[in-house]
């Protein structure tokens, strides 16, 4: 069963699309000062996010792993994937496990040591966690330069 209500979509802003979602969910990431690369989910096809409780929703077509290469670490994410954002921290998490050893631990909660110590902590509904560091899950983001082509027209490079 969903977690994304009508209630919750009409007063929501809501994306379709892969490439505006994976924009808006990166965005909101970085907004609530969570590295960028914590949601590599993709084919998104809906994101939306409700500002006054933090509800955040992203559907993608079907279910996909991603290995995070710098720590070894292989995460599963379902076709939907809920959670309430604040800042440094992601809670209610749904949709999200992580391979230990040989079994899948769902995550619950995602946060950011606060004082900075560099590192980002993953719990479990048990309340065990386990720390990483944050750039880990950074991924370097193709920067868009404008510049004049001569005649006065802007062109954007990635």
């Amino acid at each position: 069963m969903s977690l994304v209500t009508e209630e919750s979509k009409s007063k929501a802003e809501v994306y379709h699309g892969n490439d505006i979602c994976q924009k808006k969910s990166k965005e909101l990431l970085k907004e609530m000062g969570l590295p960028n690369g914590l949601l590599p989910l993709e084919d998104i096809e809906e994101c939306g996010y409700v500002r006054e409780t933090g509800f955040v929703w992203l559907r993608q077509k079907k279910k996909t792993e991603h290995k995070f290469e710098k720590i070894q670490k292989l995460v599963s994410y379902a076709p939907e994937v809920t959670a309430y954002v604040e800042p440094k921290r992601i809670k209610k998490l749904t949709g999200v496990k992580s391979k230990e050893f040989l079994l899948w631990m769902t995550i619950c909660e995602i946060y950011v040591n606060d004082p900075p110590t560099g590192k980002i902590s993953f719990q479990i509904p048990a309340g065990l966690s386990r720390s990483f560091p944050v750039a880990a899950f950074e991924v370097e983001e193709e920067e868009e330069e404008v510049r004049e082509d001569g005649g006065g027209q802007e062109v954007k490079e990635v």
